[in-house]
């Protein structure tokens, strides 16, 4: 059994869409119908209460079907059986009610009373749906067939299953609960003692009544639409009067609409039944009531059997009138012989005593006085309305073509001819001004029946005037009720009819021509403009003779006139444009009775009215008007200090005012007045000049404003409706002031101080007003024209739903209170332009409304009004704007109490909206939207906000803390979640779903509401919207040709929804579960699941990847953007149009308005109307006297060019919006994909696998001739971010769960893509790179990808763990293949080979662009460009590229760079940061040419001058201040100085020092050449800075300040040697850093405790190498030899002495000792990690490992895995640390082996020439002694060593430790004999 609401739901989905419905919403919808079936057979029958049932919910245990046990307390039982005592309903079904109740709303903490009004409300909502379920199966298979989302088949279905529902007994069911819903008891309306509220959906309270009467309004319209479904039998016609009679009764002071509307669905079913039946105008249609001879006559009997109750007998004439047709009708049907030969039969009887009866009763009035006229009538269902007309139409039409119907009609047109004076006397003057309006009918005309059918056929057609066309019998009967009028009553209704049928072009036309030809012998257009001439005439002949008195209109000419002008206001209003300009050329005869004073108000109101109609025809029409006006109508005299003070002026004048306050009010009537404003009106809103800001209106201004509107409350009104209408014109009059001028600051003084004024009248000169400025001050001063708004809109809500509903003039003031918000809001716009020039004598209006609260209550609560939807708009955009101005305006609302009824008005009010079924065009008038846009706008703005309240956040406290409840608590929250849940009727709520996700978006980032809500999102029921991936996120984008708009949202829609999920992503706390199984979700909706045979194709070709929803995503922006570089010029013919809408956008603002305005969405749009109308101002269209067209035919071109111009600019809107969506999609998607790759990549498998993807998807689109620059920036930086995972994933560990242990595999494989992946990738960054649209912030990431690319596929192996280390645990893993280190090294060189062809093939443009980047482009991108040369050069094979680089002559323009480099601002600008990064990048890639060509780079590089133009460069003179290594820890003024060690200073001495390998290679006697001297002369030139960087502090040098030192000590040591003089003072530098790192203890090398220990020892070692590398040149090469130890005759040099030496060496004893021990252990522990326990493992990560990269939450697994990593790090660094200190100890053996050896050959050595030598004495015997004694103890110790713990052959270090101990002992032994 389906639902009541899955039902509704499944009817709404399929039916109400704009687009057929997908064949599985019809097959759902089709079997929710048939399981719906026994439901709709027993329309509202439910279960009735039993003893049982009753004793079992007493028992407090309940089993519901299909459902456990269910306790109940005793509140529980209570509420139960008081539902069933007040329902009459089963006890069982109360319970389940109840636990319905709970479950929708939560009934926790309730009041019981409110539980018991929530279950019943319940239970009426399931009735409502059934209900509206029927009605709308109904009104698809007759109201809606034919239309666009409708199939034929598909309403056949349905029609032939409602079909069977009729024929089950369906109607007669419907009818017999109309009659029985209205008893007083439980089954009806409620016994004595039953509640009379219930709490409905949004938890209002409702009375019980309304509801039922609602219910039965459903069941009378579901009644008339089945008779049009399946004919109606004989006993449903029968049931159907009866009830009719029965609820007649209910008519009879019945103030409830509804029940007049229910005796009116009980009235039409009769009409339509005998109506449809006679004509059965279907094939398969059988006529039932037409064939049944029996039921005719028992029928005719019932229907005209008389009552006592005349409104009954009203209705019941109705009922016979529609039944005397139908016998009509059936007469037609039978032979005509028949007919003639029988005319005594029982048809023709009841036919002729029928037309007695109901033309004796006059039916025609009946219809008109109780049905047509009333409010019930005019405001019920519009459909249904227009059903009920079709039918009216039908009825009449038949009734008119039936020859004895035309016959009962002629006989009663004469009688009322013969009983109807022709004309009566003419009243006195006092007479016409006590009734100056048109004079009531005498009850004697009211009962004629002819002239009630001629209005009752206006009415109808007046309603429905497209039923005329075609329509002969009613044309015929024109002509036939036009000829031989001899009175004015019948002459008045037929016109009246003429003025109903010109309602469309076709009728206007056609009584155009009646009244304009020679039809009719007495009336026509010439007898309209002949009696006024006549009256004109005499009017002015009795002005011409002296002392004559005016001559009195004859009543009866007042009123025809008055009908005449009514059609010829109709006729002109709506005739064609084309056609009716010829129709009447001479008007000037509707002005000349309007000055005279004998002419009753009301005839000047209609000859106003007509006057009114010719506005529009012309501008040279509307220019005739204005003239005349002057001319004839009556003045507008106003003082010279205008202003309303209740007095007049002494002079009487007759004039508008003496008419308005001494002729029409006498009579309470005012329709003179009120068509004098709106004909002023309408003139005035065709006015285009608005350059005099309304000055010539100010007299017009001051009558309405002082005369009219002023005291409008307190005169007295005959008729409310002309109150209404006299207030409309006013309000309509200041509210088209504000609308066509602004105020601003010419207004500044435009003031008058009020309190230095003691009359108390206004002093501003009328000549110096202006109307905006007058009604502005008075609004914004709280005076007379603002006190009135406000007490016409203080009437409140309420009170207009009421008016509006049961009064006729309803409409009336509902037009008045739309113009009271409308005026408001125009006000509110413009007062902050004049405010601040304006005080404190005026206010912003939200200051006034401020002083009192109910004000602002009441201008808010009209959102609840849903009758006209532009009030609700106002109500919205007056709280948008106060919500804006004033802080404390939810509290404000709190302290009224309205509050809550106004969060559930605007949650109604929106939730009506998404109900809707009709697109709104324009957003601005989607009550929706504004309201979405209302609660994004109020986010940021101070808590509590407008937004916190109607979303239902806690605003008495912290709004932080909110506990979210929208299953409790009805507000726009609960709707909007409710809206973007389901997503229903896409096209028509597009705009809702997009702001609806974006609301969402940003409450979520919003700080105040981000966590309430995002807690709310994360439980099961929402998940984010995660499932609507599958849905709207890869549904196909509607097509741009037939649903751009609908396109444009649909990608926003996405575009929110991911960045929503992306907000989750980034933001939730994992620990929380709700927020953990939320990003789980998201990241499988997303990314899907992969297949195990699924991978990456080793080939790079046929790539078995199943498509994932974010690939899917990504592809829905694959399209190519729409152009928004058309021209205008290429929609129109003509250049001078196309350059002049091109000058008006050049300069889009004048006077203040732009031709631009900003979207909701914030797109910058042409504004089409601002346009429009300064294009036509261009043309000078209004202004006749500069006119410069010449005629009809440039007039058209300029139109039709014009609208090609707005047609140009609506497509340039439309294609900005959609590439703006497709911006923002695009980049939407990118966050998300960069957040889930970034940051929640771990929750997936095969990361690897997702992330190649992505980056071949992205680099595939952004190559793409298709893809937009903007796109390709987007995607080239998720390519970027994915490149970087790749990056990281190679080394991540991939845990298994089914182990705890890891193995060398774990550690020496990499995630690595395969070759043809790489290749792949390669190849597309290429072509994007090489795209033809491109910009230098593109190419920037697409180097930085390419960049990223080179570094991914240059390290294949795990960089942390040496290759020894990986050498040492392939050799003692297992056997397998893919531990093979050499098949690893063969695939990396075979990518590094295809890498290289791949560039080589596209060498040429790739080169073109770099280098064109490199030297031409902008600072920031010449930096990246180098360092994409450099990579280039480092892949390089066969010298490719550096061949390239020099024909291009690249290199040469590098050097004039470095040598021109300038910093005039002393380098702390951005711009000198820039030009330091293009230094640095300069020097990078010359350094690594250096290296990648060895000799040949250095020697090219040599030979071009390099040295020269790097020693010019003026960055190496800026001062670096104080120490390098405070310099580079320490950011703040000094940044710049860091910054020229890092990025100048490094750089420099690398590559001098890359240059020194020229040196190293020649031979000694020929490095006194040119590379030498070079080097020398630089280093002379930048003494200052070898100086500085030789007095570092080594104990705290950084890692950078450490690299500098290494590199000074490198250059010297292989150059210095070769200079002869040492006054530079360098030798001694080196000297003292030797003295004072040799002299440092074992602390020197610092333990592996820290990462930074490990790399310090390790520059300390290189250090001290390359100072003994010196040493052992000086000694070796220029014959130094030391001294044995520091004596009294030491010199002054630094040098340092065997001793020295000796001791430093045992200190690299122990330290190799000491590293090699602990290399030794690592490499156990590392062999046996898997049997480490866990508190082992954990010791190991803390001395290590970073914490950062350990979390304690990991598994064992897992941490082995990031211990074993650390310790091999750790090894490496012990080997290469071990490596430096052998070369080391290798050194000094051999300086001290020199002097050993030297002591044996001391002849020779003093001999020697060409010794330098400082102190070359061996003859102290003690200190020689010490020196060996040391030397063989420590020389033991270095024999000892371990190959096996050290890792390093040390067969030759032996032999040179076991040679310099045994000269150690001979030297000791020869001592000591």
């Amino acid at each position: 059994m389906v639902s009541a609401k899955q039902l509704l739901s499944a009817i709404e989905a399929a039916l109400l869409a704009r687009t057929p419905p997908p064949a599985a919403q019809r097959v759902e919808l089709m079997h929710a119908i048939r399981l719906s079936l026994p439901s709709l057979k027993s329309l509202l029958s439910y279960p009735a209460p039993k003893a049982s049932d009753r004793a079992q919910v007493q028992s407090k245990e309940v089993r519901l079907p299909d459902s456990p046990p269910i306790s109940l307390d005793d509140q529980d039982v209570q509420i139960a059986l008081k539902i069933s005592e007040d329902l009459h309903l089963n006890e069982i079904e109360c319970v389940r009610l109840l636990v319905s109740s709970n479950q929708e709303w939560g009934l926790l903490g309730r009041d019981p009373l409110d539980i018991y009004r929530l279950g019943v409300g319940l239970w009426y909502m399931e009735r409502r749906d059934l209900l509206t379920s029927l009605y709308m199966l109904l009104r698809a298979t007759v109201l809606d067939q034919g239309l666009e989302g409708l199939e034929a088949d598909l309403v056949a279905e349905i029609q032939s299953y409602l079909e069977d529902l009729i024929a089950s007994g369906l109607r007669k069911r419907i009818i017999s609960l109309i009659k029985e819903l209205k008893r007083e008891d439980p089954t009806g309306v409620g016994g004595p003692n039953s509640e009379s509220y219930i709490l409905d959906s949004r938890g209002a309270l409702v009375e019980r009544k309304a509801v039922i009467s609602r219910e039965r309004l459903i069941l009378g319209h579901c009644l008339v639409l089945s008779i049009l479904v399946e004919r109606a039998s004989t006993e449903d016609v029968k049931d159907i009067l009866f009830a009719l009679r029965e609820c007649a009764l209910e008519y009879t002071g019945a103030t409830d609409t509804m029940k007049h509307q229910i005796i009116y669905s009980l009235l039409f079913s009769i009409v339509i039944a005998f109506i449809s039946d006679a004509l059965s105008t279907a094939p398969d249609k059988v006529s039932v009531l037409s064939h049944d001879a029996s039921f005719r006559h028992g029928f005719n009997e019932i229907v005209m059997a008389t009552g006592n109750d005349p409104l009954v007998e009203g209705f019941v004439n109705c009922v016979r009138f529609a039944w005397v047709v139908h016998l009509m009708l059936v007469q037609d049907g039978n032979d005509v012989k028949e007919i003639t030969t029988s005319t005594s039969s029982n048809d023709m009887k009841s036919i002729f005593s029928c037309l007695e009866v109901i033309f004796a009763n006059n039916v025609f009035q009946f219809w008109l006085d109780k049905v047509l006229r009333s409010a019930a009538y005019q405001n019920d269902d519009e459909d249904m309305v227009y059903v009920y007309n079709a039918y009216l139409h039908k009825l009449m039409t038949c009734f008119l073509s039936h020859p004895l119907a035309r016959d009962k009609v002629k006989e009663t047109k004469e009688k009322a001819m013969a009983m109807l004076s022709p004309y009566r006397a003419a009243g006195t003057h006092n007479q016409m001004i006590e009734s100056s309006a048109l004079p009531q009918e005498t009850s004697e005309i009211a009962i004629q029946p002819f002239v009630s059918l001629l209005e009752f056929v206006s009415e109808i057609y007046q309603k429905e005037p497209e039923l005329l066309s075609g329509n002969d019998v009613i044309w015929t009967f024109v002509k036939f009720s036009g000829e031989d009028h001899t009175n004015s009553q019948t002459l008045v209704a037929f016109l009246k009819m003429l003025s109903s049928l010109a309602c469309t072009p076709e009728g206007a036309s056609k009584v155009f021509e009646l009244l304009q030809g020679k039809i009719f012998r007495s009336i026509g257009w010439s007898t309209l403009f002949d009696c006024l001439s006549i009256y004109e005439e005499k009017f002015k002949q009795s002005f011409q003779t002296p002392g004559a008195v005016l001559p009195e209109f004859q009543e009866g000419d007042s009123k025809a006139l008055v009908a005449y002008l009514s059609v010829l206001k109709k006729v002109v209003e709506n005739g064609n444009p084309s056609e009716r300009k010829n129709w009447f050329t001479d008007i000037e005869p509707l002005f000349k009775l309007l000055s005279y004073e004998n002419v009753p108000p009301y005839l000047k109101g209609a000859l106003r009215n007509a006057i009114a109609t010719f506005v529009h025809v012309s501008p040279i029409m509307k220019e005739t008007i204005w003239r005349f006006l002057e001319q004839y109508d009556l003045p507008v005299v106003v003082a010279p200090n205008a202003g309303y003070t209740g007095q007049t002026m002494e002079t009487q004048v007759y004039d508008m005012r003496f008419e308005l306050n001494e002729i029409e009010a006498r009579g309470e009537q005012y329709p003179s007045t009120i068509s004098f404003i709106n004909l002023l009106n309408t003139l005035v809103s065709d006015e285009q000049d608005v350059s005099d800001r309304g000055h010539r209106f100010i007299g017009i201004f001051r009558f309405v404003y002082d005369h009219v509107f002023g005291p409008f409350p307190q005169r007295a009104y005959a008729d409310p409706s002309e109150k209404w209408q006299l207030v409309i014109a006013c309000l309509k009059h200041f509210q088209m002031m504000l609308s066509m001028y602004d105020v601003g600051e010419e207004d500044s003084d435009a003031i008058v101080d009020e309190s230095q004024n003691s009359s108390g009248r206004q002093s501003y000169p009328i000549h110096m007003q202006l109307p905006v400025v007058e009604i502005m001050k008075d609004f914004m001063s709280g005076k007379t024209l603002f006190r009135n708004v406000m007490g016409i809109v203080l009437q409140g809500v309420n009170f207009l739903i009421t008016e509006r509903t049961n009064q006729i003039y309803g409409h009336l003031l509902e037009k008045a209170v739309l113009l009271c918000l409308e005026i408001v809001v125009l006000v509110m716009e413009k007062d902050s332009n004049v405010s601040d020039f304006w005080r404190p004598l005026y206010q912003p209006l939200d200051v006034i409304l401020s002083q009192d609260n109910s004000q602002i209550v009441a201008l808010l609560e009209y959102v609840r009004y849903d009758f006209l939807l532009q009030i609700q708009l106002c109500s919205i955009k007056i709280l948008s704007i106060l919500s804006s101005r004033m802080v404390g305006l939810s509290q404000l609302l709190l302290k009224s109490g309205t509050a809550s009824t106004l969060i559930e008005d605007y949650a109604a009010c929106l939730e009506m909206r998404s109900e809707e079924c009709q697109i709104i065009e324009d957003s601005g008038t989607d009550p929706g939207v504004l309201i979405m846009q209302l609660l994004i706008d109020n986010i940021s703005r101070p808590a509590p906000n407008i937004t916190h309240l109607l979303l239902k956040f806690d605003i008495d406290g912290p709004v932080e803390r909110t506990l979210l409840q929208p299953k409790f608590q009805y507000s726009c929250l609960k709707v909007i979640l409710g809206i973007l849940d389901k997503l229903l009727i896409p096209d028509v709520n597009a705009l809702l779903h997009e702001f609806g996700f974006q609301l969402l978006y940003e409450l979520c980032v919003d700080p105040l509401t981000s966590a309430p809500l995002m807690d709310l999102l994360c439980t099961k029921k929402y998940h984010f919207f995660v499932k609507h991936l599958s849905s709207i996120g890869v549904a196909p984008l509607p097509k741009r040709s037939s649903s751009q708009a609908l396109r444009i949202s649909s990608l926003h829609q996405r575009a929110w929804l991911l960045k929503l999920l992306a907000v989750e992503l980034h933001s939730a706390d994992i620990l929380d579960r709700n927020h953990h199984e939320a990003c789980q979700s998201i990241l499988t909706e997303l990314f899907g699941q992969r297949h195990a045979e699924y991978g990456i194709d080793l080939d790079g070709s046929n790539y078995p990847i199943s498509k994932s929803k974010v690939l899917e995503l990504l592809g829905v922006v694959q399209f190519e953007s729409p152009d928004i570089t058309l021209k205008s010029s290429q929609f129109v013919s003509s250049a001078k149009y196309s350059s002049l809408a091109e000058d008006i956008l050049s300069s889009p603002t004048t006077s203040g308005r732009s031709v631009y305005y900003s979207s909701e969405r914030g797109d910058r749009l042409i504004d089409l109307a601002s346009l429009r109308d300064r294009l036509w101002q261009k043309f000078n269209l209004y202004d006749a006297q500069s006119s410069t067209f010449q005629g009809e035919a440039e007039l058209s071109e300029i139109r039709e060019a014009i609208q090609q111009l707005l047609r140009w600019g609506w497509k340039y809107n439309k294609n900005l919006e959609e590439q703006a969506a497709q911006l923002h999609m695009s980049t939407s998607w990118s966050q998300i994909v960069e957040i889930a790759a970034s940051q929640r990549i771990s929750f997936l498998e095969n990361r690897s696998d997702i992330l190649f993807k992505l980056l071949d998807a992205t680099l595939n689109f952004s190559g793409a001739p298709d893809c937009s620059l903007k796109m390709a920036q987007i995607l080239t930086q998720v390519g970027l971010t994915c490149m970087a995972k790749l990056r990281d994933e190679r080394f991540v560990f991939s845990s298994d769960s089914s182990s705890d242990t890891v193995t060398c595999l774990d550690i020496i494989m990499s995630k690595q893509l395969s070759n043809g992946a790489c290749r792949s990738i390669l190849f597309k960054l290429i072509m994007a790179i090489l795209r033809h649209e491109s910009s230098e912030a593109l190419r920037r990431r697409q180097y930085a990808l390419l960049l990223s690319y080179f570094q991914y596929s240059q390290h294949i192996l795990d960089s942390d763990v040496p290759a020894t280390i990986l050498q040492f645990l392939s050799e003692n893993g297992q056997e397998d293949e893919e531990l093979d280190l050499e098949k690893i090294d063969k695939d990396q060189a075979e990518l590094a080979h295809a890498n290289f062809s791949i560039l080589r093939k596209e060498g040429q443009p790739i080169l073109n662009l770099v280098i064109k980047d490199a030297t031409q482009g902008s600072e920031s991108i010449k930096t990246i460009s180098l360092y994409v040369l450099d990579a280039l050069v480092r892949v390089d094979h066969d010298k490719f590229f550096l061949s390239q680089l020099e024909t291009r002559g690249f290199l040469r323009s590098c050097f004039t760079s470095i040598s021109n480099f300038s910093c005039q601002d002393g380098g702390f600008s951005l711009d000198s940061m820039q030009r330091l990064c293009t230094l640095e990048a300069e020097l990078s890639l010359l350094l690594r040419i250096s290296q990648k060509y060895g000799r040949l780079g250095s020697q090219h590089l040599f030979s071009m001058g390099s040295l020269q133009h790097i020693a010019s460069c003026r960055a190496l003179h800026l001062p670096v201040k104080g120490n390098m290594r405070r310099l580079d820890n320490k950011f703040g003024k000094n940044s710049f100085d860091v910054d020229k060690l890092r990025m100048v200073i490094a750089p420099t001495l690398r590559f001098l020092f890359s240059i020194t390998s020229l040196v190293d290679t020649s031979e000694f006697l020929e490095v006194k050449n040119k590379v030498v001297r070079e080097i020398i002369e630089f280093i002379k030139g930048h003494q200052l800075l070898f100086d500085q960087i030789l007095q570092e502090d080594l104990l705290d040098a950084s890692e950078l300040t450490m690299e500098i030192i290494n590199l000074v000590v490198g250059i010297l040591s292989k150059v210095w040697p070769y200079e002869e003089s040492d006054k530079y003072g360098l030798v001694q530098g080196l000297f003292g850093m030797m003295s004072s790192l040799f002299s440092r203890d074992l602390d020197i090398f610092s333990s592996i405790q820290s990462v930074r220990s490990e790399k310090a020892d390790v520059s300390i070692s290189r250090l001290s190498f390359s100072l003994s590398s010196y040493l052992y040149f000086l000694v070796t090469k220029k014959s130094l030899r030391l001294q044995v130890s520091d004596g009294a005759t030491a010199s002054a040099s630094q040098q340092p002495t065997l001793a020295l030496l000796a001791t430093f060496l045992g200190i690299l004893a122990s330290a190799l000792e000491k590293a090699a021990e602990e290399k030794y252990l690592l490499l156990n522990k590392i062999k046996d990690i898997n049997e480490l326990s866990r508190r082992e493992v954990d010791e190991i990560i803390n001395l290590y490992v970073s914490q950062d990269y350990a979390p304690s939450s990991e598994s064992i697994q897992k941490r082995r895995y990031i211990a074993m990593v650390g310790m091999c790090r750790i090894v490496g660094h012990r080997s290469q640390l071990i490596m430096l200190l052998l070369l080391l100890s290798q050194n000094l053996m051999n300086i001290i082996l020199v002097h050993f050896q030297d002591s044996s050959n001391a002849h020779d050595y003093r001999h020697s020439q060409k010794a330098i030598t400082y102190d070359t004495s061996l003859d102290d015997k003690e200190d020689m002694l010490l020196l060996c004694g040391e030397l063989v103890s420590v020389l033991e110790r270095l024999e000892s060593l371990s190959e096996d713990k050290t890792g390093n052959s040390l067969e030759v270090f032996r032999r040179l430790a076991r040679s310099l101990k045994e000269m150690s002992l001979q030297k000791q032994y020869l001592l000591d004999v």
